[in-house]
């Protein structure tokens, strides 16, 4: 950025006790002094912008903006101008840093009214923006930037809180809000709905210019405006009078009492979490109809208050209010009913069904409002699934974004329930939300709940603004969007297999029995991906129930499963060549009857999603080469070998299954242990000694290997990773029932 910045101003006034410190009854004052001390304006915005996004109660992911007007000295004619500094598109008030904020002019972007041709034009002037940059500043500006240019105080907030958003929801909402003012000391003032964009900013103008000594604004069915004259101000203003709204709403809520929109009617199912994990894979893949999603549960108590009321069919039709929520949400989510007396075969009929109609009603929606010049309709599936009994599913691309879709809609349930303890009996007339030149009807009216007209939730979901925000998005990976839970993902091939998924984008579960080398993998691969796309689980392969608890575990954490691999594998020691009984017995526990349950187990989650889904299983050319002292071993993996056409047929035409045979992969093998590694050296006459150390050993035993491979390479972990996940992706969407070599050309293995 251009300029320097001399340090905050309003040092000694921050020194001083927080007028909020006796007001705040459910927000919290977290304005360091001593920080705030020591930063310079932009780094003050970038301060209070932080300290706001830290609060799920004053502000959603990404939603929300921030700005200051700031002297700066121009770099073309070193002359003092005034810049604003405001939260740049898509940004996220939490986490912004100094770089994310788009800087500007603040005079030509006052000066782009000349240029302004009206509402129906109001997008022509979004381009215009990058001409105001202030020093050559990059960050594209978001569509709020007028909203804030041309309101005339120098530093402002504007947040979508659920107390903020109730009242603007409410069909009596301005009245409300004047008792606000009055039982409070406040002039908030009232604009009615209007989407976001330079029509917007200048009716706020207009507002503030007729109504002088305002200390706020609500945007009907909208948000929250508040400012002050000092970054300390602003931010005082703005949590003072977010906490006010909620004491005034808890107020409402004593007055109603504990009963919320018209009661429970159906019960909270005792076993919700399992009849959650048993119906998500089905109602994952049938949301996933046009492309694959990452699930999200939840089971909060205000989210079961909501699904299991007399009104929750009704207000989960009406649809969200605010546009930061049905962005998200999209318009409405799907309400399938469940009555506690039905079991998991009635809800499967009922989501079918649901689904169904909603996919329906989403078409005829986009065609009513569709201009020539809309974005092409979008997935038709919806964000959020509400069953009552059982809680909200919520669905994106990955497990943040279908987590944050769920936040944002229990954002609505809050806003739903503190508009309803807003009413006082019906509202007669047009809603204050409705602005001159609207449509009364279109406004839909619920237990005081105030829901967007569809034609305007359009009008923003399929904004060509909104659309250019999506296509800036960097691509998706190869593997988004799926689930691989990786069988031994604690060591050796499983772990670069699982490392390798984490970086081309899969969720990635590691399973394996070892609880620290599970907890240190899973470690590596948040340095590669989010920690929320990786989870661990316990297994023991070898029991059946322990398989089917650690598949339910990775449903739970995201909905289903896409990718089966399993690498957990034992090569018996065997001293003078004798394998006793109970050793051949557990290696073909581990090699062969392990594989069958994983595959068995996996397969229901596959066939229930009806998605394609893909089995990976690690094979060896000790299969087909005879050798002594490796009986137990050979035959284990010449019976998987087999069992992998016999699954292939079995689970045709939806479920792949393959394998590699790798020659042995000694570095980093939890198979190869040291004594089996001694063992080898002994088996082969390779001379070492016993103080040799273990990497020593298995560099030595690794060469001897390489040296019989026709390419004369070392087969590493990475090797064999990069064959099970080609097996794994799209790219090998036409091989099934094959074992696949990854031995660097050993002749002795070839088939005959």
């Amino acid at each position: 950025m251009m300029g320097t910045y001399s340090l905050a101003p309003e040092g000694p006034f921050m020194t001083t006790a927080s007028p909020a410190a006796h007001t705040l009854r459910f927000l919290e004052d977290r304005w360091d002094p001593a920080v705030a001390a020591t930063l310079d304006q932009p780094e003050l915005l970038r301060y209070r912008s932080n300290l706001l996004g830290s609060d799920l109660h004053l502000t959603n992911f990404a939603g929300g903006n921030t700005s200051s007007k700031i002297m700066d000295t121009d770099p073309l004619t070193g002359e003092p101008v005034e810049v604003l500094w405001v939260k740049g598109s898509g940004g996220d008030l939490g986490s912004i840093k100094r770089n994310g904020f788009a800087v500007l002019y603040e005079k030509k972007v006052l000066a782009l009214e000349h240029s302004y041709k009206g509402p129906e034009h109001e997008d022509d002037v979004v381009p215009l923006y990058s001409i105001c940059a202030f020093g050559a500043n990059p960050v594209a500006a978001s569509i709020d930037t007028p909203l804030h240019a041309f309101l005339p105080f120098p530093h402002i907030d504007h947040l979508h809180p659920d107390w903020a958003i109730a009242l603007a929801a409410s069909a009596n909402g301005k009245a409300r809000m004047e008792q606000f003012n009055r039982e409070f000391g406040h002039f908030l003032v009232w604009i009615p709905w209007q989407r976001p964009g330079f029509e917007l900013a200048l009716m706020m103008r207009r507002a503030v210019d007729a109504n002088p000594g305002c200390d706020g604004i609500v945007l009907g069915g909208h948000g929250l405006f508040t400012w002050g004259h000092t970054q300390r101000d602003c931010y005082l203003n703005t949590i003072t009078i977010i906490d006010q709204l909620g004491q005034f709403l808890a107020r409402c809520a004593e007055a109603r009492g504990p009963i919320r929109f018209g009661g429970e009617v159906v019960p909270a199912h005792a076993n919700r979490r399992d009849a959650a994990i048993a119906i998500a894979p089905f109602l994952r893949g049938r949301v996933s109809s046009q492309r694959r999603y990452i699930a999200s549960f939840s089971d909060a108590p205000e989210v079961m208050q909501f699904v299991n009321s007399a009104f929750a069919r009704e207000l989960a039709y009406l649809g969200t209010s605010c546009p930061d929520h049905f962005i998200r949400t999209k318009i409405r989510p799907l309400f399938v009913p469940w009555a506690a007396n039905e079991g998991l075969d009635a809800l499967r009929r009922n989501i079918e069904f649901g689904l169904a109609e909603y996919r329906k009603q989403y078409r005829a929606y986009y065609r009513t409002f569709a201009a020539p010049d809309s974005p092409p309709i979008r997935d038709a599936n919806p964000a959020v699934v509400l069953i009552p009994g059982l809680g909200m599913f919520s669905f994106g691309k990955n497990k943040t974004e279908a987590r944050i879709t769920g936040e944002f809609y229990t954002n609505a349930i809050h806003v739903m329930e503190g508009a309803s303890l807003l009413g006082e009996g019906k509202v007669e007339g047009p809603v204050p939300q409705c602005a001159p030149g609207m449509d009364p009807a279109s406004f839909k009216v619920f237990d005081n709940y105030v829901a967007l007209p569809a034609r305007e939730a359009f009008r923003i979901e399929y904004w060509a603004l909104e659309d250019a925000k999506l296509r800036r998005q960097p691509p998706e990976k190869e593997l988004s969007r799926r689930v691989a839970i990786i069988f031994g993902g604690a060591s050796g091939i499983g772990r670069e297999v699982a490392r390798l998924a984490a970086a081309r984008g899969a969720h990635v579960v590691v399973a394996d029995r070892n609880d620290q080398a599970r907890t240190r993998v899973a470690t590596e691969l948040a340095t590669l991906t989010s920690p929320e796309f990786v989870t661990t689980i316990p297994v023991d392969v070898r029991q059946r129930d322990s398989v089917k608890a650690a598949l339910n575990e990775a449903v739970a954490a995201f909905g289903g499963v896409d990718i089966l691999v399993n690498t957990a594998a034992v090569y018996p020691a065997s001293p003078g060549g004798e394998t006793p009984d109970a050793a051949w017995a557990s290696t073909l526990e581990l090699n062969v009857t392990a594989n069958y349950y994983l595959a068995d187990e996996v397969a229901r989650i596959f066939t229930d999603q009806t998605l394609h889904g893909n089995i990976l299983f690690v094979s060896s050319p000790n299969a087909v080469i005879p050798g002594a002292a490796s009986e137990a071993y050979a035959a284990s993996k010449a019976a998987l070998a087999h069992l992998v056409r016999d699954l292939a047929v079995k689970l045709a035409p939806n479920i792949r299954v393959n394998a590699i045979s790798p020659a042995p992969v000694v570095k980093g093998s939890g198979m190869f242990t040291l004594d089996v590694v001694k063992d080898s050296l002994r088996q082969f006459g390779i001379p070492f000694q016993e103080s040799f150390s273990e990497e020593e050993l298995r560099s030595r035993l690794s060469a001897y290997y390489a040296e019989r491979t026709l390419t004369l390479k070392e087969i590493l972990p990475a090797d064999c990773a990069e064959a099970i996940l080609f097996l794994a992706s799209p790219r090998a969407r036409c091989t099934t029932g094959h074992v696949v070599p990854v031995d660097g050309g050993l002749a002795a293995a070839f088939l005959r």
